[in-house]
């Protein structure tokens, strides 16, 4: 089951991760959150990050 957030207007969302290739070939993990559950649904928050709800209420990932 893919982690869900459901924001302060009562939308919810779900956590994502996919990798990425660096202009400089080197591999990075991004995140992000899909109002659908699409391949490379995540179950849980990634150790060290939490999740916060922007000014115009989209969730984000922020390190701390």
């Amino acid at each position: 089951m893919a982690y869900s957030y459901t924001n302060s207007k009562g939308n919810t969302y779900y956590l994502h991760s996919r990798e990425t290739t660096l202009k400089n070939g080197g591999q990075q993990t991004i995140y992000f959150f899909a109002k659908e559950v699409k391949p490379g649904a995540i179950n849980a928050v990634p150790a060290g990050y939490k999740v916060a709800e922007s000014r115009n209420g989209l969730p984000v990932l922020k390190k701390g």
